[in-house]
């Protein structure tokens, strides 16, 4: 069980690192949809492609929306870019040692 003063890091700052996310991806999808090298058919596959792989992400980071998953979720959101390793500096050392080291081993 994490830390009370993680959780309450965490619980504040998950919307923040969210929407900073998705203002990204979201640029991304409006790319494909205005790439003039495709078709309009293929613009609109491949934004709906992109918005179904990030809709996966963010479910698998953010489903875990409870104390108790806490961890897994910060791990995958570390892991797949809503968090970065200056926003882990927040938590306590034990909580980001153990993501960074985790982390090691899936190559980030």
């Amino acid at each position: 069980m994490p830390k009370e003063s993680d959780w309450k890091k965490y619980r504040k700052r998950i919307e923040e690192w969210r929407e900073r996310y998705l203002r990204a991806k979201n640029k991304e999808i409006v790319n494909l949809l205005i790439d003039e090298s495709e078709t309009p058919t293929d613009r609109f596959w491949n934004a709906k492609g992109k918005m179904k792989e990030e809709a996966k992400i963010l479910n698998d980071c953010l489903g875990y929306h409870s104390r108790s998953k806490m961890f897994q979720s910060l791990f995958l959101m570390y892991r797949y870019g809503l968090v970065e390793e200056a926003n882990l500096q927040e938590f306590s050392e034990e909580l980001r040692d153990q993501i960074l080291e985790l982390s090691r081993g899936f190559g980030r």
